[in-house]
């Protein structure tokens, strides 16, 4: 699959964003690891990546990134949030100490799948990837308890458990994509930018 070719920012202040960006690279992306607000500005799509999220949610706040973010979310342009990510996004989280950017309407549990001893892989169903189920990894993973406003469940365990959500142009993962090798979200992320190309 070609896409056309798109800026996409990684926000590098913590956690796995080089293997976003190596994923990216291998799709023929122009990436950018963002370490400055200024730095949004130039962008088409942004993924907040998996990490330590109340860490990231510091260094938004310390690094002037929260209300950037929440004018990039607000902008029509696809940010992603991976686990950390996702948690970020989400307007209800239990047990943050901090603000994050709060711009999805779901609400989340961190750490819901218990501690990294704990992490696990499934084969799930994503609503818009076709082919074979996508192997998804969990590590200290959040969990979607609840979507409600404009968000929609589009992934979830056999037992029900909402894994990743979309909202118009945000798109909430309690998994890790870009540890597996299949580039299939990835495409779906993309897609999403070339929604308004």
């Amino acid at each position: 699959m070609t896409y056309v070719r798109k800026t996409v920012g990684v926000l590098a202040l913590q956690g796995d964003f080089r293997e976003h960006r190596e994923m990216l690279e291998a799709l023929g992306q122009d990436v950018v690891e963002v370490r400055k607000a200024a730095q949004l500005g130039a962008l088409d799509a942004l993924i907040i990546p998996g990490g330590e999220s109340t860490t990231i949610a510091r260094l938004i706040i310390s690094n002037g990134f929260q209300q950037p973010l929440r004018d990039f979310c607000a902008s029509g342009r696809p940010v992603w949030g991976t686990c950390a990510g996702a948690i970020l996004l989400a307007c209800e989280v239990d047990n943050l100490d901090r603000p994050g950017i709060e711009t999805m309407d779901i609400a989340i549990r961190r750490n819901a799948f218990g501690r990294q001893v704990d992490s696990f892989e499934a084969a799930l169903r994503f609503e818009g990837v076709p082919g074979e189920p996508f192997r998804a990894v969990f590590i200290r993973a959040p969990l979607i308890e609840r979507v409600y406003g404009r968000a929609r469940a589009i992934c979830t365990l056999d037992d029900g458990t909402i894994v990743a959500a979309r909202q118009d142009n945000l798109l909430a993962t309690s998994f890790h994509p870009e540890l597996t090798g299949d580039e299939r979200i990835h495409q779906y992320f993309l897609a999403m930018a070339g929604e308004g190309a």
